[in-house]
């Protein structure tokens, strides 16, 4: 992809004198935009128009009304690119992992009026369903009603979460087996997930090794966002699937609010939502694991 979305000419900068490309990113081109006076942005743009970027600055906005944890600027967004704070990465400071974890906390103790978000949102590239189930979501973001009790989360996440993508993995060729599976399971995961029923937290929503950074004081910052407001142990289920995350992390974590029992039992139940995320990303590798934990549910 060549050239530079016009958005840039918004920030009053003129255009870009120097760029560089930013490795590691599978969705969007990610580039380094440099001008004469010297500052820098980071700029993804796709040639494919649609409301991923929109949703994703959407997140990262909401992420940073809380206060908790860094995350980039928002700077510009369109249908086809998103200009955001450029974070210099820096080695970690000695209590990164104790602070992270302290802060995620401090996150999700951020509840919202009900499970889910104002708006549908994406993660990877797979729609992620956000609607609550009382149909439209309740005020705007940052100005609804009271916390919700989160007593919608075993049905929200049942429909919104595992039955969407089980659907979504049939329509991808992979059979109608781990529907079935769910079908077979959902009385048992309604009834564990009953069990800790909490306020719908503020999650980060795809949270693994990859979606976070050192910035330039040393401390974690936030990116590439899913989020919504759904349980907590969901969000940490999700660190302990792929890494990047260690035990005073969590120490530091449960110190500041501590998980409710049974959440080892639970976490398995979080997971099969990621993986049969990259199910329908990946293909037919990630099939075992999902067959595997809903047969357990199943029974």
């Amino acid at each position: 992809m060549s050239g530079w979305p016009d958005l840039l000419s918004t920030l009053g900068r003129g255009g870009p004198v120097s760029g560089s490309p930013v490795g590691g990113g599978c969705i969007a081109n990610a580039r380094i935009a440099v001008f004469a006076d010297g500052s820098e942005v980071f700029v993804k743009r796709t040639e494919a128009p649609g409301d991923m970027f929109r949703r994703e600055a959407e997140g990262l906005q909401a992420l940073a009304a809380t206060g908790a944890i860094p995350v980039p600027a928002v700077l510009a967004v369109d249908d086809n690119a998103l200009v955001l704070e450029k974070i210099n990465p820096a080695r970690r400071s000695p209590d990164f992992s104790a602070t992270f974890g302290r802060r995620l906390a401090r996150l999700h103790r951020h509840a919202g009026p009900a499970c889910g978000f104002a708006h549908d949102n994406y993660i990877g590239l797979t729609p992620q369903i956000n609607q609550s189930l009382g149909g439209a979501w309740p005020g705007s973001l940052g100005e609804g009603p009271a916390a919700g009790d989160g007593a919608d989360w075993p049905v929200f996440y049942l429909e919104r979460r595992l039955g969407y993508q089980a659907e979504l993995a049939a329509r991808n060729g992979h059979g109608t087996d781990l529907v079935a599976l769910l079908r077979r399971a959902e009385p048992r995961i309604r009834g564990l997930l009953g069990q800790a029923i909490e306020p719908p937290g503020l999650l980060h929503g795809d949270l693994w090794g990859g979606n976070y950074l050192a910035d330039e004081s040393g401390q974690a910052c936030l990116i590439d966002p899913a989020v919504y407001y759904g349980h907590r142990e969901a969000e940490l289920a999700m660190t302990r699937l792929f890494g990047g995350f260690d035990r005073e992390f969590y120490a530091a974590y449960e110190a500041e609010w501590p998980l409710q029992p049974g959440h080892a039992e639970r976490l398995p139940l979080y997971q099969l939502y990621h993986l049969l995320n990259h199910l329908n990303l990946f293909g037919r590798s990630y099939y075992a694991q999902c067959e595997r934990i809903l047969k357990v549910f199943a029974r």
